[in-house]
């Protein structure tokens, strides 16, 4: 990536303009998170609801005060600890910072993204003081992306037509979103887990001294926390490694027409499959980009063995269900049809 492509990104970026760049979790898509209407550009490409929040990306150093009313000695050590890194954190948004961004709530989501890329294009972006207001880029829903190619893939017409910018840096090395935190609270519920990730909640408890709390009815509304998320064209359904073998092979002695992701050294048999590491950290990376292969295989269902439930896994576990939301009994329906 060179220094001018950079340059480039940022003053489209500063003339109201979209620009989909790297972080070290999965490609943004990026507009100008002080200007509403390139903020609204954002929700009409993704066709995103309005009320659905989206995180504000700043450079390293930045300047917390700015976006928040109320900066908590939580989140400046948290800050400090993470930064530049994959942990968001909501806080209370300064009366100047657009309800844009916050999907009309009195919160703001604030995080800076450890990729060199996404470093460089916030540090060119107004001198560095300014935020860029980027979710996910892919459609809403839809399996977020962790290449440059997957963000074409999925706004093929847009980048025909010289709307948006993608700047390539490579596939993201943590391949999962960022875990976002509430301390907007602090008073009366303390931290809150709104969305897991590649940082867990005992490293956030080594800091602050808090184990954040699950969410709550009355947590802020965050990205990617919908029930329906993360999720490939396919059905997507768990199970269990004991079971697997052996229902692909009912499936396929069926006629249907199966893909596999696991993570198990076992012989099945299916219409595709990928076997991911058997550790978070490799099978994080190379997880989304295995759902959209398997997607491309043309197939009926998407089976996942169900991954290890222990707490490293748990940003994992959770993308997963919520991929696989709505698919409830599928199974069961594929074994009994005639």
């Amino acid at each position: 990536m060179t220094e001018q492509a950079i340059l480039d990104a940022a003053a489209r970026l500063e003339a109201g303009a979209l620009v989909a760049f790297p972080t070290e979790t999965v490609y943004g898509l990026g507009a100008d998170a002080e200007n509403p209407a390139a903020v609204a550009a954002i929700y009409a490409a993704k066709g995103r609801p309005q009320d659905h929040p989206v995180i504000v990306h700043v450079a390293p150093g930045a300047d917390l005060d700015y976006w928040a009313a109320d900066v908590p000695d939580e989140a400046r050590k948290l800050a400090r600890a993470f930064w530049p890194g994959p942990l968001t954190m909501i806080v209370k948004r300064h009366a100047h910072i657009p309800d844009a961004v916050s999907g009309g709530q009195d919160t703001v989501g604030i995080r800076c993204p450890s990729h060199p890329v996404a470093m460089a294009l916030l540090a060119a972006f107004k001198g560095g003081k300014g935020g860029v207001a980027a979710p996910s880029a892919n459609k809403f829903g839809n399996v977020s992306p962790t290449t440059a190619q997957h963000v074409r893939d999925e706004f093929n017409e847009e980048f025909g037509a010289g709307a948006m910018t993608v700047l390539d840096g490579g596939a993201s090395q943590v391949g999962i979103e960022s875990t976002i935190v509430d301390l907007s609270r602090l008073a009366t519920h303390g931290p809150v887990l709104l969305r897991p990730g590649h940082i867990g909640a005992a490293e956030i408890a080594a800091v602050i001294g808090a184990m954040p709390a699950a969410p709550d009815a009355a947590a802020p509304r965050a990205s990617g926390t919908l029930e329906s998320h993360y999720a490939p064209k396919a059905p997507v359904a768990l199970a269990d490694t004991a079971r697997l073998p052996s229902l692909l092979t009912t499936l396929a002695g069926r006629g249907r027409h199966v893909a596999v992701i696991r993570y198990s050294p076992m012989l099945v048999q299916a219409s595709a499959q990928e076997l991911l590491p058997n550790e978070p950290a490799g099978y994080a990376f190379g997880l989304y980009a295995a759902l959209r292969t398997m997607d491309r295989a043309d197939v009926e269902l998407i089976l996942v063995e169900t991954p290890p439930q222990h707490d490293a896994w748990l940003g994992i576990n959770d993308r997963l269900r919520r991929a696989a939301f709505g698919s409830a009994g599928i199974i069961d329906r594929f074994l009994t049809a005639e």
